[in-house]
């Protein structure tokens, strides 16, 4: 047994869940892999050892404390792992689920800043360190209005319990932060991402509102200069919207509704 404190410690962490099955699935950790950690045959990597800490809510170092120390730490409220960590450790969750979403999508929601219309971005998922990042970017050409606007956003992706979460800020000065929460693929559907996003609209005092969101795969090597040429603002009847999207967005507000948070 290569560290005898480690393995008592996961094993009482464990005792505390319905199952390991339920612990691997949610952490996305392969189950016979796991049994190794639990047996004490072979330790887990940095990575895989952080993951599981923040499932538990504790810090990673903390699995090699002595067992009795590692009890009364557990069960303290709030364990032994800071605000800060126990977000960042949420990402990337499950990077196995997160890989087959990765690359360009054309993304379409209703925004309060343009009523009767949808905004149409893009956005791209890619690999880098251990996690699954995010850049968008949103391209308004108003000249009803007289509005050019031209905003990125940077963030990170996780994959938990079959939901893809999106947490993105704008670059720049001033910036605002945006969430969305996506379904993934269905079995014989591998074109759209569903689901709703949180925003700030910047036309309408600031307002937070929420509405759904739809992102359109593109596939992982696209025209850039097509990608962003599709970006801007369309009637909610325009038939330059793909039909799904129409009629995703466009359902009845009993069934999606852009809701207004005061």
């Amino acid at each position: 047994m290569k560290d005898p404190a480690f393995v008592e410690n996961l094993r009482f962490a464990c005792s505390t869940r319905p199952s390991v099955s339920q612990i691997c699935r949610e952490i996305g950790v392969n189950r016979q892999q796991f049994n190794r950690y639990i047996s004490g045959e072979t330790l887990p990597s940095a990575y895989n050892l952080a993951r599981i800490a923040g499932y538990f809510g504790m810090e990673a170092k903390s699995f090699r404390l002595r067992p009795e120390i590692f009890r009364d730490r557990f069960n303290q409220p709030g364990g032994n792992l800071s605000g800060d960590r126990v977000l960042n450790d949420g990402f990337p969750g499950d990077i196995d689920g997160l890989r087959r979403h990765l690359g360009f999508y054309q993304t379409y929601h209703r925004s309060m800043s343009w009523p009767d219309h949808v905004v149409c971005s893009c956005a791209r998922l890619y690999e880098r360190d251990g996690s699954v990042h995010v850049k968008s970017i949103e391209r308004i050409n108003d000249p009803e209005n007289e509005i050019r606007q031209f905003s990125r956003y940077v963030g990170l992706a996780a994959f938990w319990r079959q939901r893809i979460f999106v947490v993105e800020r704008t670059t720049g000065p001033q910036s605002m932060i945006a969430e969305t929460i996506l379904t993934p693929f269905g079995e014989h559907q591998r074109v759209y991402l569903k689901g709703i996003t949180i925003g700030v609209s910047w036309r309408k005092e600031n307002l937070p509102y929420s509405s759904r969101m739809i992102w359109r795969y593109l596939g992982r090597d696209v025209d850039y200069r097509i990608l962003l040429r599709n970006c801007g603002i369309l009637q909610a009847d325009s038939r330059h919207l793909p039909p799904t999207v129409r009629k995703f967005l466009n359902a009845p507000l009993s069934e999606c509704q852009t809701i207004p948070t005061m």
